[in-house]
């Protein structure tokens, strides 16, 4: 097996993708924290469908991280992932490191609106997506890239980053690929392996109250209704919630029942230390 290439300046970087391009190749860009599992796999497989090279960016961004998140603890297994990158046969890992991608002197952000601004992520992480519009944009305008895929699992970012795209006319096109999850239904993360022997057990009733809220709804209970069911549900089991809402899916803007559809299911809980986000539709 092949190690796969990888970049770690702008200046690399360029020079490799504009050899593709004078091939006539056509780029796809898969945007990663690192600490690669199946489901980020999985991205690269969808964008092998979409493009003749995939680049995956490995960069645990500051920038989207709040004051107490886990940054420093973020975890950071380089070698591990280039070496799952190569079983899937991705043709560029761009692996900056924080001075190249905010040199010195970098004083520009994003700010943006919209599904950002939807009371969901937004009101427990203030200006974290701004910071994932900030990197988004670069890593964007950095590779040139044709296609972006980003996993449906942090389906507001996906939302975030399709509104990003059209505002600012970057002609990339937004991909969303299906949550990855384990055979308990827990949707893979790379913050799954923070939890306890104990908390991972309870996890996966996360996903199950997800599925018996859109069946609640889908029976005819409203959205106020059925999300509160599903928050005590949770509490039960032990988690603390953030939120459990019922979205539109396009705009993220509330939703009363399945009527103003197409409508998702959005979470954020605790278990410990560990906080987990899920979604589904309706």
């Amino acid at each position: 097996m092949s190690k796969v290439q990888t970049a770690t300046t702008v200046a690399e970087l360029r020079a490799i993708i504009s050899g593709w391009r004078r091939e006539g190749a056509r780029v796809a860009i898969t945007p990663t924290m690192g600490a690669l599992h199946e489901g980020h796999l999985s991205l690269v497989e969808v964008a092998k469908k979409h493009a003749d090279r995939v680049v995956v960016s490995i960069f645990v961004n500051p920038t989207q991280f709040g004051h107490g998140e886990d940054f420093e603890r973020y975890p950071r297994t380089l070698e591990q992932d280039l070496a799952l990158l190569a079983t899937v046969s991705a043709d560029l890992a761009w692996t900056p490191d924080v001075a190249a991608m905010y040199p010195a002197g970098f004083d520009t952000t994003i700010k943006v609106g919209g599904p950002a601004k939807a009371g969901l992520d937004d009101a427990h992480r203030p200006g974290h997506f701004d910071g994932v519009a900030t990197v988004v944009t670069k890593l964007l305008l950095q590779t040139g890239a044709d296609v972006a895929v980003f996993g449906e699992k942090d389906y507001q970012q996906l939302q975030v980053i399709r509104q990003l795209a059209r505002d600012l006319n970057i002609p990339a096109e937004i991909i969303g690929a299906p949550t990855r999850r384990e055979a308990d239904g827990l949707a893979l993360s790379s913050r799954n392996r923070y939890l306890s022997a104990e908390e991972r057990a309870k996890a996966p009733e996360i996903h199950r109250t997800l599925q018996d809220v859109a069946a609640r709804m889908r029976a005819g209970a409203s959205a106020a209704e059925a999300t509160a069911a599903g928050v005590a549900r949770l509490e039960q089991a032990g988690f603390v919630v953030d939120y459990l809402l019922a979205r539109h899916a396009l705009t993220l803007a509330p939703v009363s029942g399945v009527a103003e559809g197409p409508v998702r299911l959005l979470v954020a809980a605790r278990l410990g230390a560990t906080r987990l986000i899920d979604n589904t539709g309706v």
